[in-house]
């Protein structure tokens, strides 16, 4: 059942970039689209755990899942939406990848925390990656909003990594809340701003928000991506680990990349190949130390594990015997 879920929740993370670039080409605002998106996410499954007393109407009030909102889902969600206006679903999906790498370099050099060697040698590769990425738009055949689009979905991830790490103090202080309530009142925050953002600066016009595109890529965003994909992250990490399911950064950028060239005929460049490689590995190397830590520890239940089962059967051995002595 884990792997199960943990296929499905790469599949539709992959999946979500190329649907808000189609909600986006369709004309939707995207501030306005990412903000109704995540209003309607975030009320209807706060809804639910209050319903089912997971959660009180309160948490909505707390500050701190205000800021926890303002940087996973408003910093994070207006950049990608606005981006994907100029850059391919693709790029935006290995770019998003390297949220992990900017967690490393605030949490060493602002919040003075010593890191692994290692760490440092996966941002380094992970930022000629990103050099690889972007040289592209160059080329005079690709618009110079590309660059803007690209650098725009790194500071969005700046939000993302100081959300991230925000939220570590989030959920310790509110412990016994489960993780699924404090997404949801965090999404619904986002929300909020995003839809208060587009009220200032979009123009909404009813035509673009009822076509067939526009409609199928806010309904597959709000109910796979925000509540089912998000839902499945929550659920692994309650029987796994944080770790294993953050994996999805590994997987789901190659599944966006392949997605944008078969069905919606993005462009990609050997340059942009080389950029999506070394991204991936960059983020693998800055979490390697973790996932060889979670190896070990897997290996160690494995070992006990087998161990049980020889103590069980030489007890069972011995049992036998005695038995047929009597």
């Amino acid at each position: 059942m884990i792997v199960l879920n943990y296929f499905f929740m790469c599949l539709i993370f992959g999946t979500t970039f190329l649907a808000i670039k189609i909600g986006v080409d369709a004309g939707v605002p995207p501030f306005f689209s990412a903000g109704l998106r995540f209003c309607i996410a975030g009320l209807l499954l706060f809804s639910f755990m209050v319903w089912k007393e997971k959660a009180t109407i309160s948490l909505f009030f707390r500050k701190e899942i205000f800021f926890t909102g303002l940087g996973l889902t408003f910093g994070t969600f207006a950049a990608l939406y606005w981006a994907e206006q100029y850059v391919t679903s693709g790029i935006a999906a290995v770019l998003s990848a390297t949220g992990p790498m900017l967690i490393i370099i605030i949490q060493t050099f602002i919040l003075k925390h010593k890191g692994h060697r290692n760490a440092f040698i996966g941002c380094v590769i992970g930022i000629i990656g990103v050099t690889f990425l972007i040289l592209p738009s160059f080329s005079i055949e690709i618009s110079p909003l590309w660059m803007v689009g690209c650098f725009a979905i790194i500071i969005g991830e700046i939000f993302y990594a100081s959300g991230t790490i925000y939220t570590k103090h989030v959920v310790k202080k509110y412990g016994t809340t489960s993780p699924i309530a404090l997404n949801a009142a965090q999404m619904l925050h986002g929300g909020i701003l995003l839809l208060f953002l587009s009220f200032l600066t979009e123009n909404i016009q009813l035509d673009y928000l009822l076509s067939t595109a526009s409609i199928g890529s806010f309904l597959y965003l709000t109910i796979v991506g925000s509540m089912i994909g998000h839902s499945i992250y929550y659920w692994l990490v309650s029987r796994t680990n944080p770790i294993f399911p953050s994996t999805w950064l590994y997987i789901s950028p190659l599944i966006a990349v392949i997605l944008g060239v078969l069905f919606y005929q993005e462009y990609i460049s050997w340059l942009t190949g080389i950029g999506t490689v070394t991204i991936i590995a960059g983020t693998i190397l800055v979490n390697f130390e973790t996932l060889r830590v979670l190896l070990r520890r897997k290996q160690s239940v494995l070992q006990d594990i087998k161990t049980m089962d020889k103590g069980d059967q030489k007890y069972g051995s011995f049992k036998g015997s005695s038995d047929s002595r009597t």
